[in-house]
């Protein structure tokens, strides 16, 4: 059996297979893996945040909820709780999806960002527009 080489560098020889091996492998950047899970933890305040936000409204009636299954959560204190633990375990999921498929991931993640977002600040426009003190 004859192994055939590649020179990736003229001081370090390399087999083909393993030059193969380490194309195939993702780049491991820590930096990358660091900014994904601040965006998932960013993800999870968020979820909390329009829970939190929705049940004040809702408590204080100057809002309803328009979740048909969230209905009957919100005026009970389990709400949040709920809302942690599924956030918390849609990111995990979404991790396990980083791992295999990083660009899926950084899409779902950025819609969910940005769906999380416009619901808070559609919440915030209603602190606006009842003219409710909020301090």
């Amino acid at each position: 059996m004859r192994l055939t080489y590649r020179t990736i560098d003229k001081a370090m020889p390399m087999r083909l297979n393993e030059v193969t091996k380490m194309e195939k492998q993702p780049l491991k950047t820590g930096s990358k893996n660091r900014f994904y899970i601040l965006m998932l933890t960013f993800l999870v305040a968020l979820v909390v945040a329009d829970g939190t936000i929705t049940r004040f409204l809702i408590k204080n009636q100057l809002g309803v909820e328009a979740n048909p299954f969230l209905k009957e959560w919100v005026k009970s204190d389990i709400l949040l709780l709920l809302k942690l633990v599924g956030a918390t375990a849609s990111a995990f999921i979404l991790w396990y999806v980083y791992k295999r498929s990083p660009k899926l991931a950084w899409v779902i993640t950025w819609f969910l960002i940005v769906v999380y977002v416009s619901l808070i600040l559609w919440n915030l426009v209603a602190f606006y527009i009842t003219g409710i003190q909020i301090f």
